[in-house]
C-alpha cells in the first residue's frame, strides 16, 4: 500500500490528462485487439525469453496481468503454453510446447514483431488528432522563450512565428551555413509539452512499428519493476510511450519509398513512414533539391494531406488506409525556390522566409559564445581583425556557421603547437586560409 500512496501522490497533471485519452485496458476487449493477436504476441515473447512468470509477460506485452492470465489460460488450454516447475520464489513460470514453438515459428516468419502489443488504428487517429500541435497557438513570448540564449535577428523571428500558426507548408532558403537547420531543429522546443507514441499501431491484423528512439525522445522515468507494474495498474495505457514532441529531421536520403510503410527483410518487421513518426511534431524535409525524388513530387504527395489533415498510405501487400496528418512540415533548402518549382507551386506553399547574413553585432555575438564554449580568449582587436580585413577584403558575408568553423581550426592549431588558449590574428589567417578555398581568399 505505501509503494502505491508514492506512485499516485507522484502523478502529474499531464499524466492524469493520459489516463483520460488512454485510460488502461483491463479486459481483452479493452485493448481493441483480437484474442488471436494478442496470443500470437505472447507466444512471440516466450520464443524469445523461453520461460517467463506472468509479470515479466506483462511488462514485456504492455498489458495488464489479467489479461495475461486470461491469454495464459486460453494457450494452456490450447496445448500450446506448459507451466513449469515453481522456482524459490513461488512464482509461476510458463514456456511454449513443442506444439506452441512450431506455431510462434510460423507467427515470426510471417511477421516478425515482438514488443509491446500494438494499438489499434481507430485509437490511434483518435489520439493523434487530441494531441495535434495545429491547436497549440505559438506566440512572441514562446518563441522568444524557446530561444533563449539562442542568436537569431528580430525580423526573422517575426517572420517565424505567424507561420508556425498558419497550418500550412514553410520554405525556408538561403545560403549554405546561415542558420536554416539550426534553426528548425529547436521548433519543437518552443511548447515543450509531452505526447503519447504508440510502439506499434494495428492495422487489419498486420502490425507497424512506429516508435523510433533515434525520433521520440521517451520522457518516461526509468523505474523499478514493482512500480512498472503499478503503472500498469495505476497508469495510463503503457502500450503508449510518452515523448517529447518529434523532430524528424531528412535530407538528400529522402526516397520515395520512405513515404510508405515498409518492410524490413530481415527482421520481417513492417516500419512506419517518416511523415507516421513525425505525427505530433515537426517534419523537415532538408537540403530540399537534393533527393532522388523530385521537389515537385514531395509537393504534390503533402500538400493536399496538409489541407486534409489525412494521408494514405499503402502496405507492401498493397493493402491501403487512412492515417491522421497532424504535423508542422518544413523545407529547407540553399537554392532559389524558382528553381525548384514553377510559380503555381510556389503558391501552394503558404510561407517561403528568406535567411539573411547575421549583422555585425549578431556576428560578434556568435564568435564570443563560441569562444566561450571552446575556452578561448579574443581580444577586440582579434575580432575587428577578423570582420574588417579577412570578411571586409574577401566579399564574404556573415554567416553564423563561420565562427564554429573557424574557431575548430584555431583549436587545432593550439593543440598541435602547445600554445596559449588564445585566438591571434596569425592563427585566424591561417584558419582563414584552411577553411576557405584558395581563390576565395585573400
Amino acid at each position: 500500500m505505501t509503494t502505491v500512496s508514492l506512485i499516485d501522490s507522484g502523478t502529474s497533471e499531464d499524466e492524469y490528462n493520459f489516463q483520460a485519452i488512454a485510460p488502461r485496458p483491463v479486459s481483452i476487449s479493452d485493448t481493441g485487439l483480437s484474442e488471436s493477436l494478442l496470443q500470437e504476441l505472447l507466444l512471440k515473447q516466450l520464443t524469445v525469453h523461453s520461460v517467463m512468470t506472468i509479470r515479466e509477460l506483462a511488462q514485456q506485452l504492455a498489458l495488464a496481468g489479467g489479461i495475461v492470465t486470461e491469454l495464459i489460460d486460453a494457450a494452456k488450454h490450447a496445448t500450446l503454453v506448459i507451466n513449469r516447475a515453481n522456482a524459490s520464489d513461488g512464482k509461476f513460470r510458463f514456456a511454449l510446447s513443442q506444439k506452441g514453438f512450431e506455431q510462434a515459428e510460423k507467427l515470426i516468419r510471417r511477421n516478425g514483431y515482438i514488443g509491446r502489443a500494438p494499438v489499434p488504428l481507430q485509437q490511434y487517429t483518435e489520439i493523434c488528432k487530441q494531441q495535434s500541435c495545429r491547436e497549440l497557438k505559438v506566440t512572441s513570448k514562446l518563441l522568444h522563450q524557446a530561444f533563449k540564449g539562442e542568436i537569431f535577428s528580430e525580423d526573422l523571428l517575426e517572420q517565424i512565428g505567424p507561420a508556425l500558426n498558419s497550418n500550412k507548408p514553410i520554405l525556408l532558403y538561403g545560403l549554405p551555413g546561415i542558420g536554416k537547420s539550426y534553426l528548425c531543429r529547436h521548433l519543437n522546443l518552443i511548447h515543450n509539452d509531452d505526447v503519447l507514441i504508440p510502439n506499434a499501431i494495428e492495422f487489419n491484423g498486420e502490425i507497424i512499428h512506429v516508435y523510433d528512439p533515434e525520433i521520440h525522445q521517451s520522457a518516461e522515468q526509468s523505474s523499478s519493476e514493482g512500480q512498472s507494474l503499478l503503472k500498469l495498474s495505476h497508469g495510463y495505457d503503457p502500450r503508449w510511450i510518452r515523448c517529447k514532441r518529434p523532430l524528424m529531421v531528412t535530407g538528400g536520403e529522402l526516397t520515395e519509398s520512405m513515404l510508405e510503410v515498409s518492410s524490413d527483410p530481415i527482421s520481417r518487421v513492417f516500419r512506419a513512414p517518416i511523415q507516421l513518426k513525425a505525427n505530433n511534431g515537426i517534419l523537415l524535409i532538408d537540403d530540399l533539391g537534393r533527393q532522388k525524388i523530385q521537389p515537385k513530387a514531395l509537393f504534390n504527395r503533402w500538400i493536399i494531406p496538409l489541407e486534409e489533415r489525412r494521408d494514405f498510405l499503402s502496405m507492401p501487400n498493397g493493402a491501403h488506409f487512412e492515417v491522421p496528418f497532424e504535423l508542422t512540415l518544413l523545407f529547407s533548402t540553399n537554392l532559389q525556390p524558382s528553381d525548384l518549382v514553377d510559380e503555381a507551386f510556389l503558391r501552394r506553399i503558404g510561407y517561403k522566409i528568406e535567411f539573411q547574413p547575421v549583422s555585425n553585432a549578431e556576428y560578434q555575438q556568435i564568435w564570443h559564445k563560441n569562444c566561450e564554449s571552446l575556452q578561448l580568449s579574443c581580444a577586440t582587436t582579434t575580432y575587428d581583425y577578423l570582420v574588417g580585413t579577412l570578411h571586409d577584403q574577401s566579399k564574404r558575408p556573415l554567416l553564423p556557421c563561420y565562427p564554429r568553423d573557424l574557431l575548430g581550426i584555431v583549436v587545432d592549431q593550439i593543440s598541435y603547437h602547445d600554445l596559449p588558449r588564445e585566438v591571434t590574428p596569425n592563427l585566424l589567417q591561417k584558419a582563414w586560409n584552411m577553411n576557405f578555398v584558395s581563390q576565395d581568399s585573400n
